[in-house]
C-alpha cells in the first residue's frame, strides 16, 4: 500500500521536466523514483529512475500538477524535507535534490553525507 506524503517537495519546473523525460522514453504515465544508495565520495548518492507505479511501502510525493515521485521507506528519512528542483544551466543543470540534511556534498555534486 502506498502512502501519499509531503516527505519531499517537487517544484513545478522539476515535475514538468520529469514528465517530459518520461514521455521521451515512451512512458508518459510513469512516476519518478528517488532512491538513496550508499556510495560516491561522500557516502550517499541519489538514483533517479522511472517506474510505472509505486511498490509496497512506497511514499508518494505529489507535485502541484499531479506528477508523482516515489520514495522507498529506507530512503525517506534521508530525503525528508528535501526539494526536487530542475536547473536548466548548461553546466551542472538537470534534476537535483536539495537536501537540508546534507552536511557535505562532493564537488562533483553527485554524492552527499548526512
Amino acid at each position: 500500500m502506498q502512502q501519499d506524503t509531503a516527505v519531499i517537495t517537487v517544484t513545478p519546473k522539476a515535475a514538468s521536466k520529469a514528465r517530459q523525460l518520461a514521455a521521451r522514453e515512451g512512458r508518459p504515465e510513469a512516476s519518478l523514483r528517488v532512491r538513496v544508495t550508499a556510495g560516491g565520495c561522500s557516502g550517499f548518492s541519489y538514483q533517479l529512475s522511472f517506474e510505472d507505479g509505486p511498490a509496497t511501502g512506497d511514499l508518494v510525493a505529489i507535485a502541484p500538477d499531479g506528477f508523482r515521485v516515489l520514495i522507498d521507506p529506507v530512503s525517506a528519512p534521508i530525503v525528508q524535507g528535501s526539494t526536487l528542483e530542475f536547473n536548466d544551466a548548461l553546466l551542472g543543470g538537470g534534476l537535483k535534490m536539495v537536501n537540508p540534511q546534507a552536511v557535505h556534498e562532493c564537488a562533483c555534486g553527485e554524492s552527499f553525507s548526512v
